[in-house]
């Protein structure tokens, strides 16, 4: 019985190279697909938890808009702000419309302070954020 034993050449014997193309291909589609999805998540610069009301409707049009957090802070374009500075603000830009997004744990009185400012220098509408509920 004689054994055989496979000879190679020389092209056989060298290192064979790995075919990256599809490899590059799968890590384009996922950095895409982690792209597209990741860019649909909003972080809110300021965390506040809005109330629930049924009848809320859509605002398409805003002119300003005045966030109060559950610690009674005031905040315009993520600014931190005090009741003198929005009262000069409105004056000084003639707002015809607030749009206020009050915590549902702020102070009742931040509130009532802030409409009150916008009332007494000519605002004609005032909005309150809430969520929709169903």
């Amino acid at each position: 019985m004689k054994i055989r034993f496979k000879t190679f050449s020389r092209e056989e014997v060298g290192l064979k190279q790995i075919d990256i193309a599809p490899l590059i291909d799968v890590v384009f589609q996922l950095l895409i697909f982690f792209m597209l999805t990741s860019s649909f998540l909003s972080v809110p610069g300021i965390n506040i938890k809005l109330p629930k009301a049924v009848t809320s409707e859509i605002i398409e049009h805003r002119s300003l808009t005045i966030v109060i957090t559950s610690q009674n802070i005031l905040y315009i374009e993520d600014k931190p702000v005090i009741l003198s500075a929005i009262e000069d603000l409105i004056k000084k830009n003639k707002y015809d419309s607030v749009f206020i997004k009050a915590d549902k744990d702020a102070n009742l009185g931040s509130l009532v302070s802030v409409w009150d400012i916008c009332k007494r220098n000519g605002v004609e509408k005032i909005g309150l954020a809430t969520t929709f509920e169903e």
